[in-house]
């Protein structure tokens, strides 16, 4: 049985992995202004707000920062990661001792600004191609570190996910075929023929650069044809020569610009790097209450 591109949820012990480690850069030894100001025993409310029109995710995170600084602090959700909120939508209210409000304030703000960032820009890839078939990919172009998060930021904002790394799937570009090209018949039948022996439970992509390539990728019986950087009358006449035989993914140079005309060829999957590699991160605040 082939792996699913499905990445789960991160879990509660990758996020507070991750959340330890942001702290542990933006607080060292402790947070000297908060410290020199504000008594311990002052009491604060705060509302982190939405300050533009977005799609959200990584609140879990966000409160597993306030968490991490005072179990104290206490927290009520009024949104869910993947709602879709107008500006000004209150997404927590958090209740405790300003001195920590304060310090795990940004950590908390970076997780959610970036990672609702990534959800906004793909749900805006996905109502792009709604009424074709092309379903929006993600790619490996992620922040070092963050690829769980990112990707589950993708699902979050209704795209899907394409492989975790370079262990979950086989993907055979260019430079693989390259340093195949003496093999016989031809570089992408003989690449296919030896993943399918050293790994028979993974899916197999090829990476096409024109037309030639594709008809030999489905000679050779891959279960994905990557069109890299076709035009959309190359993407339809790749489509025509795959006939069905196997799925077909358009990527490189992807725009929200290009990306309906390119959904419009037939093809199965889009991906598109920038959802995450060129992101930018939403506005959202978080306002202590007077």
């Amino acid at each position: 049985m082939l792996q699913s591109w499905a990445v789960s949820k991160p879990t509660e012990n990758e996020m507070r992995a991750a959340v330890k480690t942001a702290l542990d850069e933006d607080v060292g030894a402790g947070d000297a202004t908060s410290q020199a100001t504000v008594p311990t025993d002052v009491m604060a409310r705060a509302r982190m707000n939405t300050r533009e029109k977005l799609s959200v995710a990584g609140l879990e995170l966000a409160e597993v920062a306030f968490k991490e600084v005072d179990a104290a602090v206490a927290i009520e959700r009024l949104a869910n990661d993947g709602d879709r909120l107008d500006p000004e939508s209150c997404i927590l209210v958090l209740n405790g001792p300003a001195r920590s409000l304060l310090t795990a304030e940004r950590v908390a703000l970076n997780f959610v600004q970036r990672l609702s960032g990534v959800a906004t820009a793909t749900f805006h890839y996905v109502e792009a191609v709604k009424g074709t078939k092309a379903v929006i990919l993600d790619t490996r172009k992620t922040t070092p570190g963050w690829r769980r998060l990112e990707k589950y930021a993708v699902t979050c904002g209704g795209g899907t996910n394409h492989r975790i790394g370079l262990f979950d799937m086989v993907m055979i570009k260019d430079n693989h075929l390259v340093a195949l090209r003496e093999a016989k018949p031809n570089a992408i039948s003989a690449a296919v023929q030896r993943s399918r022996v050293k790994y028979p439970r993974l899916r197999v992509e090829v990476e096409a650069d024109n037309l030639e390539q594709v008809q030999q990728a489905v000679d050779a019986g891959a279960d994905v044809i990557l069109l890299d950087n076709m035009s959309c009358d190359e993407l339809r006449s790749a489509v025509g020569i795959v006939d069905g035989r196997c799925k077909t993914e358009a990527s490189g140079g992807v725009t929200l610009e290009t990306v309906r005309a390119i959904a419009e060829t037939g093809v199965d999957f889009i991906s598109v790097g920038a959802i995450t590699h060129s992101v930018r991160s939403v506005d959202i605040g978080l306002d202590f209450a007077d």
